[in-house]
């Protein structure tokens, strides 16, 4: 009976203080990796991400990322044309053909001054005085939306 007693308070005394030292050893132990001072990206963000034109014009979204088997972008699946997703269709780009930027896309109200370019850069996210992100704003493409659209449709089954 005693020693059912010693064992049942051992093990009550490790289960109350597991927890406490899992929270010590983790917060003080090791060191923590950053993904925006990395300059890494969560691809996840990237996808329903909105493409623009030079002239700030939306031409399409980002609809899937294509990896080749190095895990290296390849090419980016864009969804063009349609309404509200009827009538859209797929054509996919070279990842390096896109420009990325952490600024939004400059509104098109009218103002007495001019809206500022956003700040674009390829692969790798500008820095901003906001709070670090892991994803751009959006993407930029050197194309317009005519030119999306006369591409070849992108079939992912072949």
């Amino acid at each position: 009976m005693l020693s059912r007693l010693l064992t049942a308070t051992v093990v009550g005394a490790f289960l109350i203080a597991a927890p406490a030292m899992a929270q010590s050893n983790s917060s003080s132990s090791s060191p923590r990796q950053s993904a925006s001072a990395a300059g890494l990206w969560q691809g996840s963000k990237l996808i329903g991400l909105n493409v623009y034109n030079d002239q700030n014009q939306k031409i399409g979204t980002i609809q899937q990322l294509m990896v080749d088997k190095n895990g290296n972008i390849a090419s980016v699946v864009i969804g063009v044309g349609g309404l509200l997703g009827v009538g859209e269709r797929d054509v996919a780009v070279k990842f390096a053909d896109l420009k990325f930027s952490d600024q939004p896309v400059p509104s098109s109200s009218s103002s007495s001054a001019p809206a500022p370019r956003p700040t674009t850069t390829t692969g790798a996210a500008t820095t901003s005085t906001s709070a670090p992100r892991t994803y751009p704003d959006h993407a930029v493409l050197n194309a317009t939306a005519d030119q999306l659209k006369a591409m070849p449709q992108f079939d992912y089954n072949k």
